[in-house]
């Protein structure tokens, strides 16, 4: 199973603060740990939303926002995608993480829904056409 693991963004990161270089060593160390188990199919640190859009959906009308954004507790400031046996195995990784940010931090995991919980409607997997 893949689960997406995305950690919250805070005010400091929202103001482009980076991590010191103290924790950048940490993290650098946490990803190779999890290249060498082979679980870690990606992961990336992203810009504050005030380098962000959003595109808003109303009908067939599409609208077009910039950022910033105001609500920084439900914005993400970075993930990994994961290819775990489980959520258990997921969780356990986490918890091994350092904590990416100064202060209390949520990281947030959810399974993946993968292209099978769709049942038999054609996908550019199954019939070899791109997305």
């Amino acid at each position: 199973m893949r689960c997406m693991v995305m950690v919250k963004a805070t005010r400091d990161s929202e103001a482009g603060a980076l991590p010191d270089a103290r924790l950048l060593a940490e993290m650098r160390r946490y990803n190779e740990m999890l290249v060498r188990a082979g679980v870690l199919l990606d992961a990336e640190g992203l810009y504050p939303s005030a380098k962000g859009v959003r595109v808003r959906f109303s009908g067939a009308t599409r609208t077009v926002i910039d950022g910033p954004f105001a609500e920084t507790e439900a914005l993400l400031a970075g993930f990994w995608l994961l290819q775990v046996k489980s959520l258990e195995e997921a969780i356990e990784w986490v918890k091994r993480c350092p904590n990416p940010h100064r202060g209390d931090t949520d990281i947030e995991i959810r399974p993946v829904l993968e292209a099978e919980a769709f049942g038999a409607a054609p996908t550019h997997e199954r019939d070899g056409r791109a997305a």
